[in-house]
């Protein structure tokens, strides 16, 4: 008797509009359906936001469909109810690390996150023997989980599809940034890790010695981090800065307005274990400063420029450079646009599908 055509389905820990994770689980599934398997996404129903709520479905209604045929991938991220749940079931088990912020970034912040995520970690530990394979969306994350313990480790990096930033951008705010000033970007969660603190520094560095006709533009959402977030404009009124920008959560085309408005894609961050808004920045041909720590150099890939030091007059002049020279800055998007071809979509599908090829019908 032929062996029945299996499922593969997704267990994530939150289901949010605009998130990474929740994004990629939501194009994974359009993978998996186009290959012709039956594919759903579950979560604890009181983490499914409002407007995903059609998208996914409780975690309780997958326990009627487990069996040892099917496949179940887990998106692990931060500690969860998920996590007895994943190690439980029968069915072939597939973990997708994302990393796991370090907790001492909240610490004096915001405590419970700290607690949290320092469960999250005991928890990735006490996972190690469950998966029968485990995919990382970088090496930096992989190196993570062999440290940890884990077995069949892989790299799969994120795969992302870039067609939905092709949306028409709004308008108004590009006709708003648009005005002859130098617009400084970085998208991001407005998290500790990220450093956005070091973003001010390094806007206040190279707008004191070099340009005062620039602006910082911090598109992310603060839902939840209002404490960070008062801390942060209190040190641009210290700083007596003008014309740096919080949007907060915004809409696609805000998004891509913001993208299509920037000068220069700068990122502080000092923990990543992939960072999607460098690729983002590589499709819309913005020149890249970053942070060399945790994935981001490997994210990169050579291209984009890299610093090793929080030195923010050194780092102001590398703005002014890729800001201003014509041909240093050409050549660094040139570049980045052929290390955004190694994410093609269709290449990394199939690579995706050779991992889970012993487990699939032939």
């Amino acid at each position: 008797m032929k062996n029945p055509t299996p499922a593969i389905h997704q267990i994530i820990a939150g289901f949010v509009e605009g998130d990474a994770i929740s994004n990629l689980a939501l194009t994974l599934q359009g993978i998996f359906r186009g290959w012709g398997y039956d594919s759903e996404i579950f979560c604890p129903r009181r983490h499914i936001t409002p407007k995903m709520s059609g998208r996914a479905k409780d975690i309780g209604e997958h326990r009627p469909l487990s069996r040892k045929g099917h496949i179940v991938i887990f998106h692990f991220s931060i500690g969860s109810e998920t996590t007895e749940y994943f190690k439980r079931i029968p069915d072939r088990k597939v973990l997708v690390y994302h990393n796991i912020t370090p907790g001492h970034y909240y610490r004096s912040i915001y405590d419970g996150r700290e607690l949290i995520l320092t469960q999250g970690r005991r928890e990735l530990s006490s996972l190690a023997s469950t998966p029968d394979l485990s995919l990382a969306d970088s090496s930096f994350n992989a190196g993570e989980l062999m440290e940890a313990g884990f077995r069949n480790v892989k790299v799969m990096p994120i795969i992302l599809n870039m067609d939905h930033l092709n949306c028409p951008p709004e308008r108004s705010i590009i006709n708003r940034y648009r005005d002859g000033m130098k617009n400084i970007l970085f998208v991001g969660r407005i998290v500790p890790n990220k450093r956005f603190e070091d973003l001010i520094k390094a806007c206040y560095a190279y707008r004191l010695f070099l340009n005062r006709e620039a602006r910082l533009l911090l598109v992310g959402s603060y839902i939840g981090l209002e404490r960070y977030l008062a801390l942060l404009r209190n040190m641009v009124r210290e700083l007596k800065l003008d014309n740096v920008i919080f949007t907060g959560h915004i809409r696609l085309e805000q998004l891509t307005a913001y993208y299509r408005a920037a000068d220069l894609f700068l990122c502080m961050s000092e923990h990543e274990g992939f960072c999607i808004p460098l690729l983002e920045a590589m499709h819309f041909g913005i020149p890249i400063l970053a942070c060399g720590a945790a994935a981001i150099p490997e994210t990169l890939g050579g291209s984009g420029v890299l610093v090793r030091e929080k030195d923010f007059p050194r780092i102001a002049e590398l703005m002014d450079l890729l800001l201003n020279d014509v041909s240093l800055r050409e050549g660094i998007i040139r570049r980045q646009r052929e290390r955004l071809k190694d994410f093609d979509p269709a290449h990394l599908e199939r690579k995706l599908k050779g991992h889970l090829a012993p487990w699939l019908p032939s």
